[in-house]
């Protein structure tokens, strides 16, 4: 008996959104300032603010604060992250295998 492995392709949009977008949104639902969050999570408020701006990645210990402080999962940051660091780089591939080809 043979068996083949299926694997699905990813998927990715032309359009990343980075994952401080989604904590800034998030926020803002909740009425909640940056100041809040990182004293809810014992950071600076300049860790979260670098977040928000996408100058700094959701490392996995950012992600535990945040899901312990916002009360969800951890994993849904890390995910979130991961994802739009793929996203970028599927950006890049694609725009320099354009460039190649004109």
């Amino acid at each position: 008996m043979t068996t083949e492995r299926y694997t699905t392709p990813r998927l990715f949009s032309d359009l990343a959104i980075p994952s401080g977008e989604v904590l800034a949104e998030e926020l803002e639902v909740r009425g909640m300032t940056q100041e809040e969050l990182a004293d809810r999570m014992g950071c600076s408020p300049q860790v979260i603010d670098e977040i928000v701006r996408a100058e700094r990645a959701i490392t996995p210990e950012i992600a535990s604060g945040l899901g312990k402080a916002l009360g969800g999962s951890s994993q849904f940051w890390t995910n979130l992250e991961e994802h739009y660091r793929m996203t970028l780089e599927h950006i890049r591939a694609k725009a320099a295998a354009e460039r190649q080809t004109s």
